[in-house]
C-alpha cells in the first residue's frame, strides 16, 4: 500500500513541491547574493532577503551600492513571480479540492487494507460497472481497479466505491486491492489478452480464489479456462442469445429475468451449514418455507 500512497503523493503534490522548491531557491539566492555582493554576515543576509521577499519595507541593514541595488531589484522581481505561482498552486489545491481528493484516496487505501473475503473487479467499463452495481445491491464488499482517467473521474463522484487507479495486469496493483485476502475476482477488461494475464496472476497468487472472466472472442474462452478462470462470460454472445430467446422461449426468459434481477425479486443461496439446526435434515415439504414466509425454494444441490 505504500507504493499506492506514493503514486498519489506524486500526482497531487508535484506542483506544490515545485512551488516550495522555488521559494527555497529564492531564499538561498538572496542570502548568498547579499553575502557575496554586500559582504553581509549570514543573519543580516537572511534578514534582508526575508524583508525583500516579503516586501515589508524596512530600511537596509547597510547602505547598498549599485551592485546591491541591482541585485535587490532582481530579487524582488523573481520573488514576486515565484510567490504569485505558489499562491496560484495553493489556491488551486484548496478551491478545486485536490487535498480532499488526496485524503479520500488515503482513506480508501486504509479501508482496502482491512478488507477480507471481498471481490476484486478489474475494469469499471460497462460490464465491470454492472457487476459492481449488482455486488453493491447484494451488500458484497468489493474493490474496483481502473486505469482510464475519464472513468476514474466519474468513480470519484461515487462515494461508496472503493477503487484503485492502476493497471490491473500489474502484480503490485492486484496485491494493493487485497488479492491474497479476496474470495473472488471478476476481470472485465476490454482486452482478452489482458484478462488472461490477470487470471494467470490471480490464480498464482491465490489458488483458492473464485475467478470469473469476460471474453470477446470464442477462442479466448479456452485460454482463459486454462489460465485458471472458473467461469468465462461472453456478453455479446449472451446478448444475442437473449434476444433470440425472447421470441422462441419468452416464458423461460421471464424466469431468467427473475433470477438475474431484471425483475424486482430477491434470490438467495443458503448453505446447509448456515441453516438453523431445527431446519437441517428435513425435506422441502417438511420445512414449509412458503407457508411460513412466502418464499419459494426453487432448487437444491447435493454435494
Amino acid at each position: 500500500m505504500a507504493q499506492s500512497t506514493l503514486r498519489i503523493n506524486l500526482r497531487y503534490f508535484k506542483k506544490l513541491y515545485v512551488a516550495i522548491g522555488l521559494i527555497l531557491s529564492v531564499l538561498i539566492i538572496g542570502i548568498v547574493g547579499f553575502i557575496i555582493i554586500q559582504d553581509y554576515d549570514f543573519i543580516d543576509a537572511l534578514f534582508m532577503t526575508i524583508i525583500t521577499i516579503g516586501t515589508v519595507g524596512y530600511g537596509e541593514v547597510k547602505a547598498l551600492d549599485d551592485a546591491g541595488k541591482l541585485f535587490m531589484s532582481f530579487l524582488i522581481i523573481i520573488s514576486i513571480t515565484t510567490f504569485a505561482y505558489a499562491i496560484s498552486v495553493i489556491t488551486r489545491y484548496v478551491i478545486e479540492g485536490e487535498f480532499q481528493t488526496y485524503f479520500r484516496h488515503y482513506k480508501v487505501n486504509k479501508e482496502i487494507q482491512k478488507l477480507k473475503d471481498h471481490v476484486i473487479v478489474c475494469g469499471y467499463g460497462r460490464n465491470g460497472k454492472q457487476a459492481c452495481d449488482q455486488l453493491r445491491s447484494e451488500k458484497v464488499k468489493f474493490v474496483a481497479i481502473e486505469s482510464n482517467p475519464q472513468i476514474i473521474q466519474d468513480m470519484q463522484m461515487e462515494p461508496d466505491v472503493l477503487f484503485i487507479d492502476g493497471d490491473a495486469t500489474k502484480d503490485d496493483v492486484l496485491l494493493e486491492a487485497g488479492l491474497e485476502n479476496a474470495k473472488a475476482l471478476i476481470t472485465a477488461l476490454p482486452s482478452d489478452a489482458a484478462n488472461v494475464f490477470v487470471v494467470l496472476t490471480a490464480r498464482d497468487r491465490n489458488p483458492k480464489l473464485k475467478i470469473i472472466s469476460r471474453a470477446s472472442d470464442d477462442g479466448s474462452e479456452h485460454k482463459l479456462k486454462r489460465a485458471g478462470a472458473d467461469n468465462v462470460i461472453m456478453p455479446d454472445k449472451i446478448g444475442g442469445t437473449h434476444m433470440a430467446a425472447l421470441i422462441t422461449k419468452p416464458d423461460v426468459l421471464e424466469f431468467i429475468d427473475h433470477i438475474t434481477g431484471r425483475i424486482n425479486i430477491r434470490l438467495e443461496e443458503i448453505l446447509f451449514s448456515n441453516l438453523p439446526e431445527s431446519m437441517q435434515n428435513k425435506s422441502i415439504r417438511e420445512l414449509e418455507v412458503r407457508n411460513k414466509t412466502g418464499a419459494n425454494i426453487i432448487g437444491l444441490q447435493s454435494c
